[in-house]
């Protein structure tokens, strides 16, 4: 039984714990910190971005670079073979095969950072999308809290103040002891 009723009043203290801190937030301050914090994740997201398009410049320009040397090593073997220099051919072919090697990694790391960039910026526009969405909603409830003044708790109830809830019951009191008299 005991044990019941420290469950009941582990409970109750949650519950009221809850309450006082919903009645300590301020609605607006966290609706702006939502949108900083949407704002920060689309930077984030932008930035990542923008190291993927650095990453995939860096190697298409290494790829550049591959491309003319491997292009100059065949030309080198064929050379070579024409003459008939086959350790010559031999030594172009050692260089020229990490080359080809180094040029098909090179090809699927492009190829997959295309794909991750392709799917980060159609994330990041459908985001950027709901950001713009949101931020009018938030300027839309923040200028009606601003229309209706303080007085606007979290949940859109009036606050009253603990005086005029104590002037109503008096009021009652009195009209109830008047009445039943």
């Amino acid at each position: 039984m005991s044990l019941k009723l420290f469950d009941r009043i582990t409970t109750l203290v949650r519950a009221d714990a809850h309450g006082v801190v919903e009645s300590l937030e301020d609605r607006s301050l966290l609706l702006k910190q939502y949108i900083r914090e949407a704002v920060i994740d689309l930077h984030r997201k932008r930035a990542e971005l923008e190291a993927l398009h650095d990453e995939e410049k860096r190697l298409r320009e290494a790829q550049a670079r591959r491309d003319e040397e491997t292009r100059a090593l065949d030309e080198d073997v064929t050379l070579a073979l024409a003459v008939g220099k086959d350790d010559l051919a031999r030594f172009a072919i050692r260089r020229l095969l990490p080359l080809r090697s180094e040029a098909t990694a090179a090809a699927a790391r492009l190829q997959e950072l295309g794909e991750r960039s392709g799917t980060i910026a159609e994330r990041l526009a459908e985001q950027e999308g709901q950001f713009e969405s949101l931020r009018a909603r938030v300027r839309a409830e923040l200028a009606r809290e601003s229309e209706l003044g303080p007085s606007c708790g979290w949940r859109g109830e009036p606050v009253v103040a603990d005086e005029e809830v104590e002037l109503e019951l008096m009021r009652r009191r009195r009209a109830s002891e008047g009445g039943g008299s």
